[in-house]
């Protein structure tokens, strides 16, 4: 069984329910660079000082930041392993993670896309809900008809500002222009590269994942 993954995908895509869900199955650890770099910052790490300095002036954390986040985390849970959950999100980074993997002398094993249709994508982004008071997210097409309350706690529904159609449809642009470009570095490998149908059922794709990591 695979043990050094890569989860990648268009926002909407579901990546992140996917590595949750893969980690388990599979026995490794979910590394989400979002939790990494919130979880640096909270505890005040010297890496974290340094990306809360560009977070704090509206500024993206250089890639060298993250690299060193990532690579702290490596050497904590290599063993048994681990699947990287929102980096490389350019050829850049993909260069540099690889980089880093061959200093540590660790070998991916896949990378894995989730490949949803953009306009599937907007609909499902600009139909998502979120309750303003407990962070619950649904989705209109789902919901009782005129549903406006939580259902776990009563609190209002609201659309996220990313989540309206502009909003999406520029976040998807960005996605194309630098990350789909990673997909093309890592297919030189016919082997590492994944790529699953993400316009189904969450337990399809899962069974899908699996079926190509075993």
């Amino acid at each position: 069984m695979a043990k050094s993954l890569i989860i990648l995908g268009p926002p909407g895509a579901g990546k992140g329910t996917q590595a949750v869900r893969i980690a388990e199955r599979v026995g490794v650890q979910h590394i989400s660079t979002g939790d990494l770099l919130r979880d640096s910052v909270s505890k005040g790490t010297e890496l974290g000082k340094k990306a809360e300095g560009f977070m704090n002036q509206g500024l993206l954390v250089p890639d060298d930041i993250i690299l060193g986040m990532i690579s702290n985390k490596l050497n904590e849970t290599f063993a048994p392993g681990w699947i990287l959950d929102g980096f490389p999100r350019t050829v850049v980074q993909a260069e540099a993670l690889s980089g880093l993997l061959k200093e540590k002398e660790i070998e991916l094993d896949h990378v894995i896309l989730i490949d949803v249709d953009s306009e599937i994508l907007v609909k499902r982004l600009t139909g998502r809900r979120v309750c303003a008071d407990c962070g619950a997210i649904y989705n209109i097409e789902v919901m009782e008809k005129d549903t406006q309350k939580c259902v776990k706690c009563g609190g209002q529904l609201i659309t996220r500002d990313d989540d309206r159609e502009e909003t999406v449809r520029r976040r998807l642009e960005v996605y194309n222009e630098l990350t789909a470009p990673v997909l093309d570095y890592y297919s030189k490998t016919d082997e590492l590269l994944m790529s699953i149908d993400g316009a189904r059922a969450i337990d399809e794709i899962t069974l899908e994942i699996m079926k190509g990591l075993s």
